[in-house]
């Protein structure tokens, strides 16, 4: 392929040298504000991961007053304002999962036979390895990610008398684990019923199709507002991860923005640099008949080749090195981190916009006052 000797493109290649340097600080940029973005978000999309099982059911519980139950029922049950497709009785003992910031509480639901089969399949568990915990026995289920949380495995103690964290007056162990991405916890009714307190049922409401469900969830918030009960729906805990970490995104937002500044103050003086570099070329191009307009689109055409070229690749490095963390650190212990999060890579987007901005001002600047005369008259002397 025959090059033009005069192209923008030309010149980057010839020198990559001088342009190497200045697409690696923007890569370098990039791979930082993506991977810390990343990062951040994986505690909000990590508790939208560990209770997306409740995207599947509506849960209600009657704030300590057992009498209440089926009185909740029976307004769920005649006044729902989609069709329901199942209604049950539960009891739920306590645990806690691992995060990347800690330790968060989870649920271990007692269900009865049925109930159990139907949940799993709303839990798009495809097999089982063991089998289901038997009725009244300290047995449990758990799921996949729950396993590789807490380094569980069949035959492992899911609750046990001596863990103040994850109590039961007998040691539960589990007996098998389910084939899916949920988090799951369960289970036997009467298990929970002989053996946990208080002694009070709770409910769970199923709509039939998702959009239904979060219809369900959302008539059911402003339906017991105020009256002895407390709705448990999906679309909650993401309102509260959103609301709960607001502070936080607004502190990031100046680091990015301070960070972005840096950047492009310390892109500014090195092209400026770069520039001053080249007066003798620009002189002796002007008085081969080149105008300024024509010298500041080239200069241009190469600054932004070389901005773009930085940010694609700083995208892509970031991109592979989430993947290593994920592989590594995250999904051994079932921790959550989205490798496509498209917020990181939004944030990003500020830095070649800020630098060909920069960039675009200094040229237009040091042109304006440019002389190839007296350029080439200093280089002939």
């Amino acid at each position: 392929m025959v090059l033009k000797p005069l192209s923008a493109t030309t010149y980057l290649i010839r020198n990559a040298g001088k342009t190497i340097p200045l697409t690696g600080v923007i890569m370098l940029a990039v791979l930082l504000i993506c991977g810390i973005v990343s990062l951040m978000n994986s505690i909000p999309y990590s508790i939208k991961t560990i209770y997306a099982y409740s995207r599947e059911a509506l849960a209600v519980t009657p704030r300590g007053d057992a009498a209440q139950t089926p009185i909740l029922m029976a307004e769920v049950e005649e006044n729902s304002p989609v069709p329901l497709d199942r209604l049950m009785i539960v009891r739920a003992a306590g645990n806690q999962v691992k995060s990347i910031v800690g330790k968060w509480p989870f649920t271990v639901l007692g269900l009865k036979p049925d109930d159990m089969k139907y949940w799993l399949r709303r839990q798009s568990v495809s097999t089982i390895d063991g089998r289901l915990p038997a009725p009244g026995k300290p047995e449990a289920l758990i799921s996949e990610p729950i396993a590789r949380n807490l380094n569980l495995k069949i035959g492992s103690l899911l609750l046990q008398p001596k863990d103040n964290e994850s109590y039961s007056p007998y040691p539960v162990k589990v007996v098998g684990i389910a084939k899916t991405g949920m988090w799951l916890m369960v289970t036997s009714y009467d298990y929970i019923k002989a053996n946990h307190f208080p002694d009070i049922d709770v409910f769970l409401a199923f709509a039939k199709t998702p959009v239904e469900q979060d219809k369900l969830d959302r008539w059911a918030e402003k339906r017991f507002k105020g009256e002895r009960a407390q709705v448990f729906a999906y679309h909650q805990i993401e309102k509260q991860s959103d609301e709960m970490f607001s502070i936080l995104y607004q502190i990031l937002n100046v680091v990015i923005a301070t960070l972005v500044l840096v950047i492009t103050l310390m892109m500014g003086m090195l092209i400026n640099i770069y520039q001053s570099q080249r007066l003798v070329e620009f002189g002796l191009l002007q008085a081969l008949g080149y105008t300024k307009r024509q010298l500041v689109g080239r200069v241009l055409k190469e600054t932004v080749s070389v901005v773009v070229f930085g940010w694609s690749f700083g995208v892509g490095i970031a991109f592979l090195l989430l993947r290593v963390v994920k592989a590594i650190l995250m999904d051994p212990r079932a921790f959550a981190l989205n490798t496509l999060d498209p917020t990181a890579f939004l944030y990003t987007v500020p830095i070649p916009v800020a630098i060909i901005s920069v960039a675009t001002l200094t040229v237009i600047s040091r042109f304006r006052r440019f002389d190839p005369v007296s350029v080439v008259e200093r280089r002939l002397l």
